[in-house]
């Protein structure tokens, strides 16, 4: 079959590889001119690592991701509350977590499916079905035919709409988030931790990545804040450290050590949105996929996996469907609305108990967290785990 898909993110180039490696041709087209991965890295989590070994990538994704063996949450002060391994949870599912750099992930899946596939520079303007096929049709003037088209084009995407019938707005979670690689040290955080400080409705994290974004072969951090912000408040100064130095003046040292070596360079700015679950993914001849499909706040750290899950069932629904494409889509969309909505609305609700949105059950989280031995946080990652198409 041939199809198109727009967007060259984690999620296009996943569902592109996975339908090459069903017979499929692909072409992949993205209106950006060169890929520049937004956000610093992606922890995908045991769910996403199955699909990357299914398709043939998780050995090399392994070797060039974070080595995150615990993880503990602070207060700002710096006292733990609970400190617990993650070994239990691997082993009940089968797979560790591999955090790593978007830009080492997207390479890797790139070389995979075939730069010659990859058009940047050309973005997708409009779309007709029919009958036979699609038509694709390009800003620059020219078209495509094909038999599916796929619309991965992100959170912000620009023919979501065409294929929901109605505009789709995206929902402001609340909060503000700051991202950036470091180079991993001892006095940041233990090197095999995944730590979080939170307090004040803020947080701090420090994940172990690997060193798979550097040259020098050095282990770095993906490190990231969070601030509650209005929605006023969102303009981006530019000034990244002195803003992170006033929300969190006071706080622990190895925050602080953290602000002041950064490279705000290097650092992205990202007011949080979502969007509510769509009742459908899919129309005549078209799919939707990814942020595209299910933009969610990352608090559950399911964003990019749950991309790969899309392009995974994708590929396998049109095999076992064979030449019945509506059959394959219908497929395809029962797969998938209920848990990419559910994963939507438990990330969103998330991301209102951890940033203030009712102090009183935010205050409660942290007490909670006081009292866990980490049974109760990874039995809540396992479920989410175990409920993609692998297990």
């Amino acid at each position: 079959m041939d199809i198109v898909i727009i967007g060259a993110g984690m999620g296009g180039l996943t569902a592109a590889l996975a339908l090459q490696q069903s017979g499929h041709r692909v072409q992949v087209h993205d209106r950006v001119g060169e890929l520049r991965p937004i956000g610093a890295a992606l922890s995908v989590w045991s769910n996403g690592a199955k699909i990357l070994h299914r398709l043939g990538l998780g050995h090399a994704i392994e070797q060039a991701s974070g080595d995150m063996r615990a993880m503990r949450y602070l207060t700002a002060a710096g006292r733990v509350l609970t400190d617990f391994s993650l070994t239990p949870l691997y082993h009940a599912v089968g797979q560790p977590a591999c955090p790593i750099a978007r830009a080492e992930l997207q390479r890797q899946l790139l070389e995979a499916v075939g730069p010659e596939c990859v058009h940047l520079g050309d973005e997708c303007v409009d779309f007709e079905a029919d009958p036979t096929g699609v038509t694709v049709r390009f800003a620059a003037g020219h078209e495509r035919r094909a038999e599916l088209l796929i619309i991965a084009d992100g959170t912000h995407s620009r023919l979501r709409n065409r294929v929901a019938g109605r505009t789709i707005e995206r929902h402001y979670c609340g909060y503000v988030n700051w991202n950036v690689r470091v180079p991993a040290s001892e006095d940041l955080a233990p090197l095999q931790h995944w730590d979080q400080y939170v307090g004040d409705h803020q947080r701090v994290s420090l994940m172990p990545m690997g060193s798979g974004a550097r040259e020098d072969g050095r282990p770095e951090f993906y490190c990231f804040f969070d601030v509650p912000l209005a929605g006023e408040n969102l303009t981006d100064s530019g000034d990244y450290r002195t803003e992170l130095r006033h929300h969190f003046a006071g706080w622990a040292e190895p925050v602080q050590r953290l602000i002041e070596r950064l490279d705000p360079e290097l650092m992205a700015r990202i007011p949080i949105h979502d969007i509510d679950p769509l009742p459908s993914l899919v129309g005549e001849r078209v799919a939707l996929l990814g942020d595209a499909a299910h933009a969610m706040a990352p608090d559950l750290g399911q964003g990019g996996c749950q991309a790969m899950e899309d392009g995974w069932v994708l590929a396998r629904a049109l095999e076992a469907h064979g030449g019945d494409l509506a059959g394959a889509l219908a497929s395809y969309d029962h797969q998938r609305v209920e848990r990419v909505g559910d994963i939507i609305l438990r990330a969103r609700k998330r991301a209102a108990m951890s940033h203030g949105h009712d102090p009183d059950v935010t205050a409660q989280w942290y007490r909670e967290l006081a009292a866990e031995d980490g049974h109760h946080i990874m039995a809540g990652m396992q479920k989410t785990i175990e409920g993609g198409p692998l297990g």
